[in-house]
């Protein structure tokens, strides 16, 4: 191997390990999951509904090379179909997996009033936010990598912090979260896996936009040190530290990006 390349093998901080990173056919999902494959990890895409979405980030991160990134469809609120997603992940790079992302979530669009607020919107949304977050990290509690580089990463909202009116049901899911995170990171002890939170504010995503109004949109950014929404861009180099060596140290954790929206 020349000089060159075996720097350059040694220098990305994630070469050859395996994340999978939920909810990542677009948004958040989708930038970490980019971010994750620039450091050189491999990627397992997840998405729920559009397999053509996901198949483009596969693509973008395979290009012309060999298999890097492959995509599972799977439903993360389904303890079956969390467990496909890892023997899937281990079985297309054969090897443990080191690294869980996930941002998969959903919220309600209408915003209602914990008075407004149907029991199947709020069931629905603790199903994928809650449930879902749970059986990945029950997951990754049993078979990520131990003794260096495992790494659970789960996106919560900046919003647990806020408390705005109009979100009871998708800040509960999320509070949920960040509680379950920070005894897990406890439980995993001496197994050398860190379990930390990455708590967005509010990001120019599909998710943020719908449902919202220019009005409602503009006071957000009103809101805001930068007056500006914030960029997936803005989250994913945060995630890919937390996933390398160098975030070791962090653990247990709860870490907002929002620019001083909070």
């Amino acid at each position: 191997m020349a000089e060159g390349t075996a720097h350059s093998t040694q220098s990305l901080p994630l070469q050859d390990r395996v994340a999978i990173v939920t909810g990542s056919s677009r948004g958040i999902g989708k930038a970490i999951a980019l971010h994750l494959a620039s450091l050189g990890a491999r990627l397992v895409i997840n998405y729920s509904s559009n397999p053509t979405q996901a198949n483009i980030v596969a693509s973008q991160i395979n290009g012309n090379s060999t298999n890097r990134a492959i995509t599972v469809k799977a439903d993360i609120s389904d303890p079956t179909q969390v467990k496909t997603l890892f023997d899937s992940a281990e079985s297309a790079f054969n090897s443990p997996v080191h690294i869980l992302v996930n941002s998969a979530g959903i919220t309600d669009p209408k915003y209602p009033t914990v008075a407004n607020t149907t029991i199947e919107d709020f069931d629905n949304i603790f199903n994928v936010n809650a449930r879902g977050a749970f059986l990945c990290c029950k997951e990754s509690a049993n078979r990520i990598k131990r003794g260096g580089g495992g790494r659970i990463i789960c996106l919560t909202t900046t919003l647990v912090a806020a408390l705005y009116p109009g979100y009871a049901a998708y800040v509960g899911s999320k509070a949920a979260v960040e509680s379950m995170v920070k005894i897990l990171a406890k439980e995993l002890k001496g197994t050398g896996i860190t379990a930390n939170c990455v708590a967005p504010g509010p990001i120019a995503t599909e998710l943020f936009f719908e449902g919202k109004t220019e009005e409602m949109v503009k006071r957000v950014v009103d809101m805001n040190p930068f007056g500006r929404l914030g960029q997936t861009e803005d989250v994913a180099p945060l995630v890919g530290f937390l996933a390398s060596d160098a975030g070791e140290w962090v653990n247990g954790q709860i870490i907002r990006v929002n620019g001083g929206f909070v």
